[in-house]
């Protein structure tokens, strides 16, 4: 197989075939159909695109993807024998990739073959498979597994009878990046063809074990996208590719900027969702939520991300949470158009970070909603009428029931009333102050959005009427839906009145 130079390291995805072996996934035909389109589209060198010796219907779609006139290898796994073999010729692909155990343990009980039948097989599937005109790649199952001298036999003798590339399987994933360095070195004093390697993360290295073998010298990877596979996965091609292109300044043929597009693709049509904190592709992996992070980031990125995120196709995120700054709040606002006062961004910050002390997730939505009704409330200096306190009593069999300590112009009012919820009880307790006292009443009340769970951020909308008809509106937003409803009360009608004592006692606007 051609090597593009010696820094070039080809990516050989199987997602499509040991991805979709992932407990809980399901691809249709059409599924893998797209994904393939989109692996090609990538920039991957060789699509392993199933098995067909599995079934009618993965012989169909190996077929089909064969013929799709893909700019990428296509390869087809077969165990080492003629019928499986037969069926992988007969799906037009590039190359067949066939395997045979090797470890002791596999030999004896998943095939119940010698040594000596071992190595027999072996031969004969490649030369037969070389006889056919097509490349061959040759995989000495659970390798990381097997007596290294019996190996370098296997592999040797692999080479011997046509293969084009031998691939190092650590079927089980018991290889540490040291052990897994050492035995590609082992393997390359015997054999001259390209070495691949093909790690599966059962103790979490797939990535780092699959690094050293690059290291060691193989010039082959097998990936999946988002690491999928059996058990705990395979190495995840985006975590692989972007170590291979950042840390080991070594090319590959994939387009960064699609990884994670095609995550998501995969991921949606595979049913199997990515945890939010996986490398390069999770939801998290360029979110900052901590003060000291998101005021590094918004001055020089690179303070606390070792790559651009735009060079895998995402953009960077500014959470909003207990430990969020002063600065990465105004910088998110901001890149939405919002601009809020010194005083208002001090006030945005401290509802924030209450939240999330409670445990609060603090949305996208979260922020828009707190900002607004910060952004819409009269500031202390200028409030005529002030709540001080207030008590609300509800229950099964009991009526709701609200009371409320008002100051207006200084002087404390109580009052107290029922309603059919804590909301209509404590508003109609405001009402019954400010519509003697200030001669506002409310005209309009609405629940405008609630975002998140049990939990959330409720903003509430409220238009208050003075005697001569004229309207005002205000909002509030806090998790607490009486509170919000308490706050765009009170904000309204002290909007209400500075309005109306501006004009001297005109119409409020």
């Amino acid at each position: 197989m051609n090597m593009k130079n010696s820094k070039y390291i080809r990516i050989f995805d199987t997602t499509l075939r040991d991805g979709e072996q992932t407990p809980g996934a399901s691809l249709t035909i059409e599924d893998k159909i797209e994904i393939a389109c989109q692996l090609s589209r990538l920039g991957v060198d060789v699509i392993e695109a199933g098995s067909p010796m599995s079934s009618e219907g993965e012989k169909k779609v190996v077929k089909e993807v064969a013929n799709a006139g893909l700019e990428t290898e296509i390869c087809a796994l077969a165990r080492a024998t003629k019928s499986d073999i037969d069926a992988a010729i007969e799906c037009d692909v590039d190359i067949v990739h066939t395997f045979i155990p090797t470890s002791p343990v596999q030999m004896k009980y998943a095939v119940g073959l010698t040594r000596a039948q071992v190595l027999s097989s072996a031969v004969d599937s490649i030369e037969y498979i070389k006889k056919h005109g097509l490349k061959c790649e040759f995989s000495p199952m659970d390798a990381t597994r097997s007596e290294v001298g019996f190996l370098k036999q296997v592999c040797e003798t692999a080479e011997r009878a046509g293969a084009d590339m031998i691939n190092v399987p650590d079927t089980v994933g018991i290889m540490i990046p040291r052990t897994i360095h050492k035995l590609i070195e082992e393997l390359k004093k015997v054999v001259k063809v390209p070495i691949s390697i093909h790690c599966h993360d059962d103790f979490g290295m797939a990535v780092a074990n699959s690094l050293a073998a690059v290291e060691a010298g193989a010039t082959q990877v097998h990936v999946t996208i988002n690491g999928l596979g059996e058990r705990a996965g395979n190495a995840a091609l985006e975590e692989l590719v972007m170590a291979l292109h950042v840390i080991c300044k070594l090319e590959t043929g994939v387009n960064s900027r699609l990884l994670y597009s095609t995550s998501r693709m995969v991921s949606t049509l595979a049913g199997i969702s990515v945890q939010a904190n996986k490398a390069i592709v999770g939801e998290n992996a360029f979110a900052h939520e901590s003060g000291i992070h998101t005021r590094g980031v918004t001055v020089k990125p690179l303070t606390f991300e070792p790559i651009k995120p735009e060079l895998v196709g995402r953009t960077r995120t500014l959470v909003a949470g207990k430990l969020a700054g002063t600065r990465g709040i105004k910088a998110e606002l901001e890149d939405v158009g919002i601009r809020p006062t010194e005083d208002q961004l001090k006030e945005i910050v401290h509802r924030v970070k209450n939240l999330g002390d409670k445990g609060k997730l603090v949305t996208d939505a979260d922020l828009l909603a707190l900002t607004s009704a910060v952004m819409g409330e009269v500031i202390p200096e200028e409030k005529i009428v002030d709540l001080c306190d207030m008590a609300v009593v509800t229950g099964i069999k009991v009526i709701p029931t609200a009371s409320v300590r008002l100051v207006l112009d200084g002087k404390e009012y109580i009052a107290a009333e029922t309603g059919v919820g804590p909301v209509d009880a404590v508003l109609k307790a405001i009402q019954k102050l400010t519509s003697n006292l200030a001669k506002i009443r409310l005209n309009e009340y609405r629940l405008e959005a609630i975002t998140g769970g049990s939990n959330a951020v409720a903003e509430v909308v409220i238009k208050v009427e003075d005697e001569k008809g004229h309207i005002v509106s205000s909002r509030a937003a806090r998790e607490d839906i009486v509170m919000a409803s308490v706050e765009a009360m009170i904000n309204g009608i002290n909007k209400c009145l500075i309005e109306k004592r501006k004009l001297g006692n005109k119409n409020c606007e």
